[in-house]
């Protein structure tokens, strides 16, 4: 059973008084020398959140400078503020800082060194989200827990979520999501892990990052600041990845599905007897070099299998048993925007809305495709694809054309390559719109009672407004 924790209350965070907070970041400070030994309790942007002694981080945005709230903050118990700009009487503290966003990145790697607690970074081009509820799942069976929540894994998510990691904590999983050279550097010089997982090496960010190689260079940059004897934990069934078997002098633990390999690596936790239940998730024999167990997985689609791997290397290395391990997967939620299930007018939608990429879509689609019923998959267009975005679309219009799913509605300027793809499979019906407001009044008249409906895209297509008008279809 899931270990439940009361909240503590508000508490100092450890070793961050204002001056030693002022030294992280090279800063100058300003104000009563008797606080400079007071310790924060948080720290925030958003100026809504400010709690008594936080620090507020104003950050200067497009539409909205951070600054123009400093003074609503410390009439809301604010201990200090940072600011690129030399205030004029200022209700308490404050450090002058060159660049707010900068130092925030140095605050943060500072109290991430006096923490105790265990850090686990998970990166890939795919899957960071899911794998991370995954492998929180597992660890909470054992542990007190923390994870990054929503998308909070970029330069400025992930010290906010470090801020977050409080005495209590036994464990922080933290997501890093990157989409150009440096950015995995600095996320991890923040975060340091004591553990680094990388779910694959897909086809995202191509736009910066070139090629597959260009990716794995990218997301390896994370080795950089891993801990000394820090564990890395690598899917043993990417090609890519299998070439990083030494990380920093110490072998690297690889997973994936069948003992055998098809690269020169020793999956030491694989999976066998793999079977698909459909909506009902995944079931799979896991062997670990602690004993074997029956991994019941209640979430649909094969790479949730790479997840429950991933979640098990992460229990075992972390000293958890098999069973805390089993149980921890047993339980393992997904979340809005990334196949999450909702069952309304009589209709299963399949939100996985949250973002697409060409690896994930053939995925998604092969969860569709072993659904008993009329299948119809919605589909937007994927970015950051590079020079070959029209071959990586018109090879998902393959994967539908192969699924045997229904029907299909695709938006955007590059989806017409999915329709001229799965015309390859007549008994496909497909529908093809420019834009979002011109599909939603035909697929709205065309889904019925008893239909499964994948909705997909990348982010900035906006498809949850799709799922939004399903349901509330009535």
């Amino acid at each position: 059973m899931e270990k439940k924790y009361e909240n503590t209350a508000l508490c100092p965070l450890r070793g961050m008084t204002l001056m030693n907070i002022t030294q992280a970041c090279g800063g100058t400070y300003i104000g009563s020398s008797g606080q400079k030994e007071k310790e924060i309790t948080g720290a925030v942007t958003d100026s809504r959140q400010v709690k008594e002694g936080y620090l507020f981080i104003p950050i200067k945005g497009a539409r909205v400078d951070g600054h123009d709230f400093i003074p609503q903050v410390f009439s809301q118990g604010a201990l200090a503020v940072l600011s690129e700009y030399e205030l004029k009487q200022p209700a308490g503290p404050y450090i002058l800082v060159d660049s707010t966003e900068e130092a925030m990145k140095m605050i943060a790697a500072f109290y991430r060194s006096q923490l105790s607690c265990k850090v686990v970074g998970i990166t890939g081009s795919v899957g960071k989200t899911s794998t991370k509820e995954m492998i929180a799942s597992v660890l909470s069976q054992h542990y007190r827990v923390l994870k990054t929540e929503g998308n909070f894994n970029n330069e400025i998510g992930l010290p906010l979520t470090i801020f977050k990691i409080r005495a209590q904590h036994e464990v922080a999983v933290l997501e890093m999501g990157i989409s150009d050279f440096g950015e995995m550097h600095r996320l991890a010089a923040m975060s340091q892990p004591d553990i680094g997982v990388i779910t694959n090496i897909g086809l995202c960010h191509l736009e910066n990052l070139g090629t597959r190689d260009g990716i794995l260079k990218a997301k390896t940059e994370m080795f950089d600041h891993l801990q000394p004897g820090g564990t890395v934990i690598l899917n043993g069934d990417d090609d890519k990845l299998c070439t990083k078997s030494v990380v920093n002098g110490k072998a690297a633990i690889f997973y994936g599905i069948d003992q055998n390999s098809s690269f020169d690596i020793r999956k030491s936790i694989y999976a066998s007897d793999v079977k698909n239940l459909g909506l009902e998730g995944m079931q799979a024999e896991i062997h670990t070099p602690s004993g074997s167990f029956t991994a019941r997985i209640p979430i649909p689609g094969e790479h949730n299998v790479y997840n429950a791997l991933a979640g098990t290397a992460v229990g075992l290395a972390l000293g958890l048993s098999l069973e805390e391990i089993r149980n921890g997967i047993a339980v393992a939620k997904t979340i809005a925007g990334r196949t999450n299930l909702l069952h309304v007018n009589g209709m299963t939608i399949i939100d996985d809305c949250y973002n697409a990429n060409p690896v994930s879509m053939r995925t998604s689609l092969d969860v569709l495709a072993h659904i008993p019923g009329r299948r119809i998959a919605v589909l937007g267009d994927m970015g950051e694809l590079g020079t070959d975005e029209r071959a990586l679309h018109h090879g998902v219009g393959d994967a539908v054309a192969q699924s045997g799913i229904d029907a299909l509605f695709c938006v955007g300027v590059l989806a017409e390559e999915y329709a001229d793809a799965a015309a390859a499979n007549p008994a496909c019906d497909i529908y093809y719109f420019k834009t979002r407001e011109e599909m939603l009044p035909q697929l709205l008249d065309y889904v019925k009672e008893g239909d499964y409906i994948l909705v997909k895209a990348s982010h900035f297509m906006e498809f949850p407004a799709v799922v939004e008008a399903l349901k509330k279809l009535s």
